[in-house]
This record gives structure tokens, C-alpha cells and sequence, in this order.
């Protein structure tokens, strides 16, 4: 296709939008293939489609950034705003809107980046002291008459060490100086460990190392107190540290450095097939031969890959593409709803203005003041009532026997209650009660006298 006829071409021969985005997206992603940025996290978002979007900043600048679903789910956890992160990113360019962004590919917490840091300035200051100079190294013999392992008795890398020795070369005499390899007293105790080989005097050679695990993990044999341990050492050290793409300053000190603590095994214990070593030459030119092939179709991709657009940076574009109309459409939605909602409420306050409620409010207020005064009337006329039982009671009360005994009188009874008026009713020895004012007194009649006034109505 000529330039003139591919889509978005202008007619007076200048480059339309498109042409341009697309040839300025095309620089920026063979410029910079890949790039490492430090920075804090702003503006995160997840939008269904699982793709993350967020800028990058620093005090003066930022920079968009995009982290699509299949590289985000390799994430253990997502991070959050304001977090210092380390990026590993492809510089893009989202032609939509000409937007220059970041393809993010892994994110990591900056304080990786900041040991990083501190490994590399220890490591250049070792180098110009001359630690990893070739002079000072000393060749390990193989195999050594005493060989010791400086590592953990609990630990991966001491396993994979006996068994290569128990496969290889079983004979070899093996001391183990165990200590902490990871934590705060890891550097202390491998330190420690090479000064107790040296007091022992058996070891013709040492292994120091590790299994593998993060640049946390590792840090002790990153420690200068251990390199120069290793240095120092009179014994011809063979450092083992992690995995095969992990190099430590351990690594770089050592007289000898192994990949792995397995490869260590390998490198310090006799093969006894000599075959292995027609092996290992064959393998060494193969790998030639096959880096130089590698190599060659590397070149032929990367040219390719330049004129080839990836199907995958088209999928990554429509991504993008969608999430903005998803975002359009919930907001046009959320406009829609406060639209509705605003009709309602005009509903509602036409429907409020012909309401029975006040009506029924007023005839309420009338009811409670009735109610009131109802109340009051009741009160008043039991209050009156209650003046008039008291009155009455109190004039009961002055007729009351009762009140006769309270001046001291008494009232005698016989046995079965009955009030006894004249003398006549009782003998001597009969029993009577008497009643007082407050209680009752249980009496024996000693003698009856009637009175004058008795007699003189019986004459």
C-alpha cells in the first residue's frame, strides 16, 4: 500500500493524526525496549475488564501507565496509592488519544530497588579496593582432602550438596560449620563459621552458600563483613548462593563461584566417567552453535517484529478502548439516574402540596385540646369529691366508738364478742375482754356491784 492510499491519509500530502501517533509509537517502542522506573503509585484503577491503569510520579513529572490482566494476575498482591514501586515497563504510546505511557510488564516494592542500589555502590567500592581482582583468588584442588560446607544443617542447599558428593565422589571427607543464612544474624554467624574452619585446620576447601530465595533473603551474603570473611580466607572458598541468575558480592569475592550448591558439588568432587568430559565439550560447542543460531534468528525476529505489528499491542489498544466506554457509560448512567431522581422529587413535592396531612394535623391539635380539658374538668370535680369524702369522714368520726375509747374509755366483751352493757351479764370468775384505744386486755370477773341507779329502778 502507498502512503497516499493507507487509511487516515490527508489529501495535501501532510501526515494525518493517525499516521503520526502510529510513527511516533513506533519510535518510542524500538527506542526504548524495555526500562526500569522507580516512582510513586497515583490515580489506581481496576475496572471490570481487570486491566489496572495508574500514573507513575515523582516530585516534578509523571507518566500513564497501563498493566494488562494476563501480567497483573502474576501479582501476589495489587498495590495501592501512594506506594513507592519499581517498574519494569515497555514505553508505549496509546494512540486513541496520543497518550505516552508505560506498558507495564512487572511491579515490584521500590525497597527492592534501594538494596539494589546498596549492592552495586558496595560492589563498586570492593572493586576499586581490588577484592574480586583475579590475582587474589585461589584455585581449589579437586578433589580436596577435607572439604567443609559453611550453610544451614536445615537447609535445602546442604541436601543437594550430599547427595551430588554421595553420587560422585563418596569417599570425601565432609565437616559442616552450620549457621543462619537469612536474618538479622546471618552475616555474624557465616563470618563466624569461616573463622571456626580456620581454627580447626582440616579444611583444604570451602563451600559457602544457600539455597535460593529473593534479594531480602540473600542480603547477608551481600554483607561487606562477609566479604571480606571470604577474602581473608586462607582456605580456597567456593561461594554457592541461590540460583544460577542470582550473583551476590560473595559470589564476585570467592575464589571460585558456583551457580548453584549442587554445582558446587559438581566442580569440587572428582568425575570418574571420563566419557562426561567428551560430554561437556560436545555440550560447550553445541551451546555455541546454538547461541550463534539464536542469535541470528533473534535478528531476523527483531527486524521482523519491527514491520510486524504484534496482534497483541492491537488486543491491548481494544482493551483500552473498552474500558473508556465502559466509563462513558456508567457516567452517561449515573446522569440518567440523577435525572429521574430530580423528576421525582418535583413529583413529590406537587404530591406533598395536596396532601390530607395538615387537615388531619389540625383535627389532631383539636382532639389533644379537648383531651386536655377533659382531663382538667375530671381532675377538678374528683378533687372536689375527694374534699367531700373527707368532710364526711371526719364527722363519721365523731359519732365513732372508736373515737370514744381514744379519751379513755373501754369496751368490755364476753367471750363470743358480744358488748357487755350491765353489770347483771357477768359472775365471778367469768371471763371478759376488755378493748382500749390500742388493744385488748383478757379479764376475770372478781365480784359484780350494781349501781345506785340500778337499785333504785328495781325498788
Amino acid at each position: 500500500m502507498r502512503k497516499d492510499d493507507s487509511p487516515g491519509a490527508s489529501t495535501s500530502g501532510a501526515l494525518s493524526v493517525s499516521q503520526l501517533t502510529r510513527q511516533a509509537k513506533s519510535l518510542l517502542e524500538t527506542s526504548f525496549m524495555e526500562v526500569h522506573v522507580e516512582g510513586e503509585i497515583s490515580g489506581l484503577s481496576r475496572p471490570a475488564s481487570g486491566h489496572w491503569y495508574f500514573s507513575l510520579k515523582d516530585e516534578r513529572a509523571q507518566i500513564r501507565c497501563a498493566m494488562f490482566r494476563n501480567r497483573n494476575r502474576l501479582l501476589n498482591s495489587a498495590p495501592a496509592d501512594g506506594e513507592q514501586v519499581l517498574l519494569r515497563a515497555k514505553v508505549s504510546l496509546y494512540e486513541a488519544r496520543g497518550d505516552f505511557q508505560l506498558i507495564v510488564e512487572s511491579i515490584e516494592p521500590a525497597g527492592r530497588g534501594a538494596l539494589q542500589r546498596a549492592f552495586e555502590e558496595l560492589k563498586a567500592r570492593l572493586e576499586r579496593e581490588g577484592l574480586f581482582a583475579m590475582e587474589h583468588k585461589q584455585p581449589a584442588p579437586v578433589p580436596p582432602q577435607h572439604l567443609g560446607l559453611v550453610t544451614s544443617a536445615t537447609g535445602a542447599a546442604i541436601r543437594d550438596i550430599l547427595t551430588v558428593l554421595n553420587r560422585r565422589f563418596p569417599g570425601l571427607a565432609v565437616t559442616l560449620y552450620p549457621t543462619p543464612v537469612q536474618g538479622a544474624d546471618g552475616t555474624a554467624g557465616i563470618r563466624a563459621a569461616i573463622e571456626r574452619a580456620h581454627r580447626h585446620g582440616r579444611c583444604d576447601a570451602l563451600i559457602v552458600g544457600r539455597g535460593g530465595g529473593s534479594l531480602e533473603d540473600l542480603w547477608c551474603f551481600n554483607e561487606e563483613a562477609v566479604a571480606r570473611a571470604i577474602f581473608n580466607s586462607r582456605i580456597p572458598i567456593i561461594s554457592a548462593v541461590g540460583h544460577e541468575v542470582d550473583v551476590t558480592i560473595a559470589d564476585l569475592v570467592a575464589d571460585q563461584r558456583a551457580p548453584t550448591p549442587s554445582a558446587a558439588a559438581e566442580a569440587i568432587s572428582p568425575n570418574r566417567q571420563e566419557f562426561f568430559d567428551r560430554l561437556s565439550g560436545l555440550e560447550e560447542r553445541l551451546i555455541l552453535k546454538t547461541r550463534q543460531l539464536l542469535r541470528q534468528h533473534s535478528e531476523r525476529v527483531a527486524e521482523l517484529s519491527q514491520r510486524l505489528r504484534h496482534p497483541r499491542q492491537q488486543l491491548q489498544e481494544q482493551a483500552q478502548r473498552v474500558d473508556e466506554l465502559e466509563a462513558r457509560l456508567h457516567q452517561q448512567t449515573r446522569r440518567q439516574l440523577a435525572q429521574h431522581r430530580q423528576r421525582m422529587h418535583q413529583y413529590w413535592r406537587r404530591l406533598t402540596a395536596v396532601r390530607p396531612e395538615p387537615r388531619l394535623h389540625q383535627a389532631r391539635e383539636r382532639t389533644q385540646e379537648n383531651h386536655q380539658r377533659l382531663e382538667r374538668a375530671m381532675r377538678a370535680r374528683l378533687e372536689r369529691e375527694q374534699q367531700r369524702l373527707c368532710n364526711q369522714g371526719a364527722q363519721l368520726d365523731l359519732v365513732s366508738p372508736l373515737a370514744t375509747l381514744n379519751r379513755g374509755y373501754a369496751i368490755a366483751q364476753d367471750e363470743t364478742g358480744a358488748i357487755l352493757r350491765h353489770a347483771d351479764q357477768r359472775a365471778p370468775g367469768d371471763s371478759v375482754t376488755v378493748r382500749l384505744a390500742q388493744g385488748h386486755l383478757s379479764c376475770r370477773v372478781e365480784a359484780v356491784r350494781e349501781s345506785a341507779e340500778s337499785n333504785n329502778e328495781n325498788a
